[in-house]
């Protein structure tokens, strides 16, 4: 009867230790699924050139044009920030949403908040006046938050 006594609680044990070897297993993997989402996604080196190239499309723009170019600038600036969350794989709908999400990891672009708010108010607001040092600053903060994410 001890013999039988002993088998079951070897058995039991054998349970005990697969169970406990099976959760460190999933916990394992959880933490290399954090870490890699932690780690983000990079741009290449395509990537990055293409967004450079369209970042200096924008200060020139900026520079020539007047007000309408400084608008316009600001737009394509948000839009190009816009292009660099997703390709980060940010999720959300909007940018905003992808912004919010984004400062989990980029804690920094709390900072262009403001600058998106002045892109809405050019997209919706008809007699929203752009002068240029709030265009200038604007401007750097979506430079700022771009090169933070890597894409100039």
């Amino acid at each position: 009867m001890t013999l039988t006594i002993d088998i079951l609680s070897a058995g039991r044990t054998i349970v005990i230790v697969i169970f406990v070897v099976v959760i460190l297993a999933i916990i394992a993997m959880l933490i290399g699924k954090v870490r890699n989402f932690f780690a983000g996604r990079a741009f290449e080196g395509t990537d990055r050139v293409a967004m450079r190239s369209r970042w200096e499309e924008i200060e020139r723009s900026a520079s020539q044009s007047g007000e309408m170019g400084r608008k316009l600038a600001i737009i394509e600036a948000d839009k190009l920030l816009d292009h660099a969350l997703k390709a980060l794989a940010m999720p959300g709908a909007t940018l905003g949403e992808r912004l919010k999400f984004a400062q989990y990891k980029y804690p920094e672009l709390r900072d262009v908040w403001w600058a998106h708010k002045i892109r809405n108010q050019l997209a919706h607001e008809a007699t929203f006046h752009l002068d240029n040092s709030m265009a200038r600053t604007a401007l750097k903060s979506f430079k700022k938050a771009l090169t933070r994410l890597g894409a100039l």
